[in-house]
């Protein structure tokens, strides 16, 4: 580290993201959740067809004409949209135009390890409550004084979903802002949309990454009230979204029958996994993401497992950390990928 950076920037631990395979290494890869499926043909088409010459100017600064898209789509005032490259960036815009320097946010855990880093970053005080034995709200944590309240839903890594009514009835007993990270909304039975319409201390991120199959393309989007969204744009870099990934995340969300159709088969091929990995005696929790967290059976060491899948040449995710050290995280792959890595578990795990 150099002698340049902030104190608490010498302090961060840098979130490390999954693991990527090198070019042209054969890898069945089950380990960040992305989607088996390709895009949508619309944005395939797009894509080939892209103008060069559009590339010549600057993007539009607030990604117009995918708002207007999305306002017809999700039935919202595209002035209640924002965008931003990735839903991580929409999560760094939270962070600086909410929280400063000894701020406190808090959040339950386990959760996505991104949030905290961001804290850092500002030098904001994180209280962190474990959630009860069903993955619903720990009931202490209306009861912290935060600016931010960041809530995964459906969550990571667990994969459970809090209900909509859940997260209403918290919303409307504390005084700061409520985040919804929807990352995995679209393989939910429900979500906080409508609660974005509604309420003014909430908002709802949405990323394209997962079940819209571009997490190559870095786009995310976020709802919130006219107020909250004119708060983040005062932080919004002046072209955050390119003028490629705005036009080609527009066609994406137009084709909703083929999200859907995507959408079905992964959850048929989640529900034949988790009940592949529970008659290999893993404690599965019912998932209502795109991935399923799977506690090894006992005298079992998840990290071993875990190395040895990749040496095989299946990636799936471990996490080094207290409470999660004992599960693996795994994507929901093909069905051909699906059934090598029980094929590969049958062979490690002794029956």
């Amino acid at each position: 580290m150099s002698k340049y950076a902030r104190k608490s920037i010498n302090k961060l631990s840098a979130y490390v993201p999954g693991e990527q395979p090198r070019p042209g290494e054969k890898i069945i890869k089950l380990n960040t959740n992305e989607n088996p499926y390709p895009p949508a043909p619309g944005v395939q088409k797009a894509l080939c067809t892209f103008n060069p010459e559009v590339l010549r100017k600057y993007p539009q600064p607030l990604a117009d004409t995918f708002r207007l898209e999305a306002s017809n789509i999700f039935q919202i005032d595209p002035d209640q949209i924002i965008t931003g490259n990735g839903s991580d960036e929409i999560i760094a815009m939270i962070f600086r135009t909410f929280v400063g320097p000894g701020d406190t946010v808090a959040w339950p855990i386990p959760t996505y390890s991104y949030y905290p880093c961001q804290a850092q970053m500002q030098e904001a005080k994180v209280v962190e409550l474990p959630f009860d034995e069903n993955f619903d709200l720990p009931e202490k944590l209306e009861k912290i004084n935060a600016r931010v309240f960041f809530i995964a839903n459906p969550n990571a890594p667990s994969g459970t979903l809090i209900p909509p009514a859940r997260i209403e009835t918290f919303a409307k007993k504390i005084k700061g802002l409520v985040v919804v990270d929807e990352a995995y909304a679209d393989f939910a039975q429900s979500n906080c949309l409508d609660l974005a319409k509604r309420l003014p201390n909430l908002l709802v991120m949405r990323t394209l990454s997962k079940s819209y199959s571009l997490a190559g393309l870095r786009f995310g989007f976020a709802f919130a009230s006219k107020q909250i969204i004119t708060d983040l744009l005062k932080v919004k870099d002046s072209y955050n979204c390119d003028a490629i990934s705005i036009h080609l995340a527009t066609q994406a969300i137009r084709d909703q029958k083929y999200l859907k159709a995507n959408v079905e088969k992964i959850i048929a091929q989640r529900n034949w996994l988790t009940a592949q990995l529970r008659s290999l005696n893993f404690t599965v929790q019912d998932s209502q993401t795109n991935f399923i967290w799977a506690v090894v059976p006992k005298k079992q060491n998840a990290k071993l497992i875990y190395q040895q899948l990749k040496s095989d040449g299946i990636l799936v995710r471990y996490f080094d950390k207290r409470g999660l050290s004992n599960g693996l995280r795994i994507s929901i792959g093909k069905p051909a990928e699906n059934r090598k890595l029980i094929e590969n578990l049958k062979r490690i795990i002794p029956q």
